[in-house]
């Protein structure tokens, strides 16, 4: 197993013009359909175009401040981070719970 496991997260906000502009991005991601039961071929104009509407509609309050203002909608994309230590001689031991000398609202504030 591995020990000092350790988590975080970031979220990452990112300005598209449309969101034809952001499905061509996941699409080079690999972050597109993957069900193996799916239809196949293009998806229709008339889908796209809803699709297209109700995307601004749905984070236009989103995206008044910054990306609206340029005519853009935003995406946030998540990601993750998970590291752990596989267990050796030489491998820092995590503290005792509570020895922290940080007050732990110091860091949820950013300071």
């Amino acid at each position: 197993g591995f020990k000092m496991l350790t988590v975080d997260v970031e979220d990452i906000v990112v300005e598209y013009p449309d969101t034809f502009a952001l499905m061509q991005d996941l699409q080079a991601m690999g972050e597109s359909n993957a069900i193996l039961q799916r239809e196949l071929g293009p998806i229709s104009r008339d889908v796209l175009l809803a699709n297209e509407a109700i995307y601004r509609e749905l984070h236009k309050e989103e995206g008044e401040a910054a990306a609206n203002s340029r005519g853009g909608i935003p995406a946030t994309f998540r990601i993750i981070y998970m590291i752990g230590w596989k267990e050796g001689e030489g491998q820092a031991q995590p503290l005792e719970r509570g020895s922290g000398q940080i007050d732990k609202t110091w860091v949820e504030v950013g300071l």
